[in-house]
């Protein structure tokens, strides 16, 4: 079991930052992988940004340039940093992992980009 935690939502103006976290607990030792979703209203889930356990990493092509995400060593915590952002970034961020046949996910963190 890993339970995950998200953090550092808000409210921001077009064009400035946020860094969300992830933290998570339990069976930190069998996660091969995170990643970062969004859920805005209305839409579908979509994957924003993953990291895999050797560090590499991809991108949705609508955040690439300008998110980054990265992982603290075990997985205990992962980040995604979020730059020049637009208000088309409104949405619920969520962090999953998925562990052979199961799916975790975290609770989510709203981020507005709005002035």
């Amino acid at each position: 079991q890993v339970q995950l935690v998200e953090s550092g939502g808000g409210l921001v103006q077009p064009g400035g930052s946020l860094r969300l976290s992830c933290a998570a607990s339990g069976s930190i030792f069998s996660i091969p992988g995170m990643a970062w979703y969004r859920q805005a209203a209305g839409k579908q889930r979509e994957l924003v940004a993953a990291i895999a356990g050797d560090g590499s990493t991809n991108y949705a092509l609508s955040v690439k340039g300008r998110f980054i995400i990265s992982r603290e060593i075990a997985w205990k915590v992962v980040y995604l940093q979020m730059n020049s952002l637009k208000p088309e970034d409104t949405a619920v961020y969520y962090c999953n992992t998925k562990i052979g046949h199961d799916d975790y996910w975290g609770q989510g963190t709203q981020v507005t980009v709005s002035s």
